[in-house]
């Protein structure tokens, strides 16, 4: 027979979990009952079945027959939140850096196969790793440009996953806030059967960000948050990482008005506000160096006062992705503005 329950996580979300119970299994759980109290009502001794995995995400429904062994996560964000959790062992490949893995990671990033860290790798070499959970951070890793579809994956059994900050569908993205990172990181823990390591992720996050936001460094401040290009700037929008760092150390965004993430701005905004602070991403296909160099060069932008007095904030593009790393991004800017950053 088969035994399924509902539990809640942490931070309220449900969860499924169906247990193949044998009469084998339930003499044996009777037999060791002192251990088996010591775990949840879904779980299970270490010599039962593994319990089928299943969440929501995105619109879509998760399902692992057990804790992943062979994960492949497609983008930088992916591969530092599964690292955070430790689980290293159960990772079969990673893809598409945006910078340098933090240092905190990068003993074990070594340990597990790099795909490709140019961009995403292959279907047939993301295949041949044989994952049963393939992961991202962004919807246009599973795009047929990319890796494949969602339901192509479905087709071969293998189970995907994306940040609910980048669904494909905007109406089932998370409201911007910390506890959307908070669920994603869980997400990770339940996927990888690292609950109680994605617990303590969450806690030392929650930790940290309390003392940024009581420094409130930016109080008081104008930010824009420059991501990259030049003719058109894309900038941190309402509604992502640079949003919440934003808020985390008090300032305020020159583009809050603008839907996104990320979004494509405009100069004239810029020019209008002319911000105390200019957050620069740093990333391989645009460094802030670069960006620096456009601000100082061009007649108009020159002029600017974050531009005139030097009041750039530099933090790794990796650290503005929705997750393990965010607050770390957050205590760069907080620390950079001469806050409290620790």
């Amino acid at each position: 027979m088969t035994h399924t329950c509902m539990f809640s996580t942490s931070h309220g979300r449900r969860v499924a979990l169906r247990t193949p119970v044998s009469h084998r299994v339930i003499a044996s759980a009777a037999a060791s009952l002192a251990a088996a109290l010591t775990l949840s009502a879904c779980g299970g001794s270490s010599n039962s079945e593994a319990a089928t995995i299943s969440l929501e995400n995105c619109g879509r429904t998760v399902t692992l027959s057990g804790p992943a062994e062979r994960g492949v996560t497609l983008n930088q964000g992916a591969t530092e939140t599964a690292l955070s959790i430790g689980a290293k062992g159960q990772m079969a490949g990673t893809a598409y850096l945006d910078d340098t893995i933090a240092p905190q990671w990068q003993a074990a990033y070594a340990e597990v196969p790099a795909l490709d860290e140019k961009d995403f790798p292959s279907r047939e070499a993301l295949l041949e790793t044989k994952p049963d959970l393939v992961t991202a951070s962004y919807s246009s890793a599973f795009d047929d440009k990319a890796v494949g579809s969602h339901e192509s994956f479905d087709d071969l059994g293998i189970a995907t996953y994306v940040s609910p900050f980048g669904c494909k569908d905007k109406s089932k993205r998370p409201a911007v806030a910390w506890d959307s990172i908070a669920t994603e990181i869980t997400d990770y823990g339940i996927m990888f059967g690292r609950e109680d390591e994605a617990d303590a992720v969450v806690a030392q996050m929650r930790e940290t960000l309390t003392g940024i936001e009581a420094a409130a460094p930016a109080k008081g401040k104008s930010i824009f948050w420059y991501d990259s290009n030049t003719t058109t700037p894309y900038v941190g929008a309402n509604a992502g990482g640079p949003q919440l760092i934003i808020d985390a150390v008090g300032g305020t965004n020159v583009f809050a008005g603008t839907d996104g993430s990320w979004a494509d701005g405009s100069w004239e905004t810029v020019l209008a506000a002319n911000p105390d602070v200019i957050v620069l991403a740093d990333a391989s296909w645009d460094t802030a160096e670069e960006k620096k160099n456009y601000l100082r060069g061009d007649p108009a932008l020159k002029d600017l006062k974050a531009v005139r007095e030097d009041a750039f904030v530099v933090l790794p593009f990796s650290t503005t992705t929705p997750g393990p790393r965010t607050i770390e991004g957050a205590s760069l800017v907080a620390g950079q503005l001469g806050g409290d950053g620790a």
